[in-house]
């Protein structure tokens, strides 16, 4: 007797239906959570109208601001900060001359008050010299000692975990996942695979230029104290065409600097999306946008409804923020 009722049980829970695991379980059960889902299911379904091969799968993603936190100044940025302090204080000379008397004050407000374009040229200037593995090793180094000044983590952990999942799905439902930033892209390939899964080689960045120097028969790759390409803006799609070759279909931004590369998304033809992240949720993150001077969106709030671009809250998307 027991033997037969252990086999009904066995056959009971062999057959019995199994709960869909959710895929995105950080998000709370919104319109804009549906909206991603259909989406991804729309153009990864064969017998869907709307299905697009495995090889035109292509998603790009900013990082600043919408895979990682970018307040109260971008990470990059603060890693030169470091940089400057380092040089100050080895150099006393300098102590008194700024970047380097904001960077020793922590002064952020007069690092930033410098602009986009001024940032990233500091940033070539104070790597410079370094080749891009020692630049790497020196990246990943001070990530395992820099904790962000309001939350107390390494920064490398500071992703966003809805964007880290999201990814993730991505890749699983075969699509290629890209880094589309404005950040230098040897910055960004320092820590794109441990924090989000994507390999260096799908990192596509603003660039400063390198030379080849000789050490006998050995080459050699050094950074120079100059921009060779922005990857901001219009930039962005610049950087997709040359490196990917394809347009994407799915595109997710936070500011105006990633406007361009969701409009070169979603004007293709056949499905497409489109979506900024707006920081809305000052109590678990920060809460800034057309006013900001870091990762401003302007103009990107006034025409998403219009280009039928989705607007992911922080505040009612998200259950949780960080992992």
């Amino acid at each position: 007797m027991r033997f037969f009722i252990a086999l009904l049980t066995g056959l009971f829970l062999a057959t019995a239906p199994v709960a869909a695991q959710d895929p995105l379980p950080s998000w709370r059960q919104t319109g804009t959570k549906e909206r991603i889902l259909t989406f991804i299911n729309q153009v990864t379904s064969p017998k869907s109208r709307f299905f697009v091969p495995r090889e035109d799968r292509i998603a790009v993603f900013d990082n600043d601001g919408t895979l990682l936190l970018e307040q109260p100044i971008y990470v990059e940025v603060l890693q030169v900060i470091d940089r400057l302090r380092s040089i100050a204080l080895s150099q006393p000379s300098l102590r008194d001359v700024q970047p380097y008397k904001a960077a020793l004050d922590n002064d952020i407000a007069a690092i930033t008050a410098m602009g986009s374009p001024a940032l990233i040229d500091l940033v070539a200037k104070t790597n410079a010299g370094m080749s891009p593995d020692e630049f790497r090793s020196a990246v990943e180094a001070w990530f395992k000692t820099t904790r962000h000044p309001r939350f107390g983590k390494p920064l490398d952990q500071l992703t966003y975990q809805p964007m880290v999942e999201l990814i993730r799905l991505l890749k699983n439902r075969g699509f290629k996942v890209y880094i589309v930033t404005g950040s230098g892209v040897e910055f960004v390939r320092a820590f794109s695979q441990k924090a989000y899964g994507i390999p260096p080689e799908n990192v596509i960045g603003s660039t400063g230029k390198l030379s080849v120097t000789r050490n006998g028969n050995t080459l050699n790759l050094v950074r120079e104290p100059h921009i060779d390409r922005i990857n901001d803006g219009p930039g962005k799609v610049i950087g997709i065409s040359e490196t990917i070759g394809k347009r994407p279909i799915l595109a997710f931004g936070n500011s105006d600097g990633d406007y361009e590369m969701l409009q070169w998304t979603t004007e293709g033809t056949g499905a497409r999306l489109g979506a900024f992240v707006h920081h809305d949720d000052a109590k678990r993150e920060y809460h800034y946008d057309r006013n900001s001077s870091v990762g401003r969106l302007n103009r990107g709030l006034d025409d998403a409804p219009g280009r039928h671009w989705l607007i992911i809250s922080m505040e009612k998307d998200w259950k949780r923020i960080f992992p």
